[in-house]
């Protein structure tokens, strides 16, 4: 059941990220594509970093539950069995909590931000564009969650990540 919900989890957040890298790509095109001709658009930078952030979040997300973040696992597989399992298991509570704090900190600015618009597109709330902050700290406490079991298992063994650099 742990496997179904990671796999959902990872296609979710493949999806996610095509179809931001996609808006991202077709954005940009179309900005560079008017400037050319002489009518430039006036939000096409503004969008185009939000884009980029946003891949970056959800990006980030999708990393951690493919356990692709960078690390040094062999520090961890050095040790013996027992503290080896405490530090890896200190490791992803820390990852935990710190996400927990992004999340509630970002919560807590976008009502500060709920006033605030974008410039270029007055229409478009910044409390809105700055949800990802929020979102995709759940994001990374869930694929965390996920990828718990396989963690320990790897420090309790002291075998090298399959995935990647843990």
């Amino acid at each position: 059941m742990l496997a179904r919900a990671r796999n959902a989890c990872e296609k979710f957040l493949e999806a996610i990220v095509i179809v931001l890298m996609i808006a991202l790509a077709v954005e940009v095109t179309l900005g560079v594509a008017f400037r050319y001709a002489g009518h430039a658009l006036v939000w096409y930078d503004e969008v185009a970093t939000i884009l980029l952030a946003w891949i970056t979040y959800y990006g980030s997300a999708l990393a951690a539950l493919k356990r692709a973040h960078l690390g040094v696992p062999e520090l961890v597989r050095a040790m013996p069995p027992a503290p080896r399992v405490t530090v890896a298991l200190f490791a992803e509570l820390a990852v935990f909590a710190f996400f927990a704090l992004l999340a509630w900190v970002g919560w807590s600015v976008l009502e500060v931000l709920a006033t605030d618009n974008l410039v270029s597109l007055p229409a478009v709330s910044v409390a809105w564009t700055q949800s990802v902050i929020p979102v995709s700290a759940v994001l990374i406490v869930i694929a965390e969650a996920l990828v718990l079991p396989e963690v320990l298992r790897e420090a309790r063994r002291g075998d090298a990540a399959p995935d990647g650099p843990a």
